[in-house]
């Protein structure tokens, strides 16, 4: 929960809260009734009581309101001395039956909502287990992640991302599957699983790359839908940031290069591109392996294809370079908090591809050794 909401009282108190409004309005329609002329009748309103009560109550509360409903029209008939005139007792009827469905379908209703909550929670924890949230540190790297789903009610869908400590060198990997939302969730998971298992058996990024490519090839076939033969690929940045040396290893499998803020500017790192996973049966010499400088006070902001692939009402694509300038020296978290609201401000408030978002920082490598012996079991 956001810190602002903090103090925010429980459901259920605001639920009692908002009671006052459907009794204030069963008192004034009761108080008003017996002032207004004797042709005009203003029990029938007393429905809405209940109906405004099921807006935000359970079924208990609901079928109180609509109890104190039917006896507040039979003291209007008692007072006017007809209450057991036909009108009268045609309308206490009504208004119970009217009542008594209401509190039917708000049962339903909460059934459907406990129903939802169950589901949510699985699926909830489902997702967690698959995209196991990134550690705030890993040596003397600083990591922060944001996930982005497409689809409501989503944690996760067809990006990836995961960092494992080779114990020299942290290694991160970032990724895109064909397709987004859940129905992507089986080939994230599969690369996911692949690079935690591949990433401490392969000294080189290549040879990495290549058991990757070799798990895709030999499992993503059997996530294909009838009539998609062939079509499952995933794309996949792979990256080694040893603790004791600025020159930091990358390896690209047709997936868009990272971003190195450094000295007041936003440069792309170069990169030779191998075909996507899962395409083409790489071998480890098909990967190119490209170094470049990541030293202590830079960032290194990693992607996916659904950030610089947002659009506008225009139609025109988020320009993260462009907007990344203006937070360089920003801290790995405070800058994805930055590109997240100024995404959402870009699309309108909703994407429509999954986005996924890693940025590192790492802190003076003569700290290496010592983040090293005290980082403990690191995963």
């Amino acid at each position: 929960m956001p810190q602002g909401w903090a103090g925010l009282r429980p459901p259920w108190q605001s639920s009692h809260a908002l009671l006052v409004i459907p009794l204030v309005l069963i008192v004034v329609i009761t108080m008003v009734d017996q002032v207004v002329p004797a042709d005009v009748h203003l029990g029938p309103l007393l429905v809405i009581a209940p109906a405004i009560t099921a807006s935000f109550a359970g079924p208990w509360a609901t079928g109180l309101i609509g109890f104190l409903t039917v006896g507040a029209q039979a003291y209007i008939g008692w007072h006017f001395g007809v209450l057991f005139s036909r009108n009268v007792l045609v309308q206490i009827l009504a208004l119970a039956v009217l009542s008594a469905l209401i509190v039917f379908f708000c049962a339903v209703r909460e059934r459907h909502r406990r129903q939802l909550a169950q589901v949510r929670s699985v699926a909830e924890a489902t997702q967690h287990a698959l995209l196991w949230p990134l550690p705030g540190q890993i040596g003397p790297v600083r990591i922060a992640c944001l996930y982005l789903a497409a689809e409501d009610e989503a944690q996760i869908g067809g990006d990836l991302y995961a960092a494992a400590s080779t114990g020299s060198s942290v290694r991160i990997m970032i990724g895109d599957v064909r397709g987004k939302g859940l129905s992507a969730i089986g080939e994230a998971a599969l690369l996911i699983g692949a690079f935690r298992e591949a990433a401490h058996q392969h000294t080189a990024l290549p040879a990495l790359a290549a058991a990757l490519e070799q798990s895709a090839d030999r499992n993503l076939a059997h996530l294909e839908p009838d009539g998609e033969a062939g079509e499952r690929f995933a794309t996949a940045l792979l990256m080694d940031i040893p603790y004791d040396d600025p020159v930091t290893r990358v390896v690209s499998c047709g997936h868009p290069p990272p971003l190195l803020l450094s000295h007041g500017s936003v440069v792309t790192v170069p990169v030779h591109p191998a075909p996507p996973l899962g395409v083409s049966g790489s071998l480890p010499v098909d990967y190119t392996l490209d170094v470049f400088s990541f030293e202590p006070g830079d960032t290194l902001l990693l992607y996916t294809d659904g950030v610089i692939e947002a659009r506008d009402a225009t139609g025109a694509f988020y320009p993260l370079t462009q907007r990344a300038a203006q937070w360089i020296g920003s801290t790995p978290e405070a800058l994805l908090l930055h590109l997240r609201r100024d995404l959402f401000a870009h699309v309108g408030g909703r994407l429509h591809d999954d986005a996924a978002l890693v940025a590192l920082s790492c802190t003076p490598h003569a700290d290496a050794g010592r983040h090293r012996r005290g980082r403990g079991k690191q995963p």
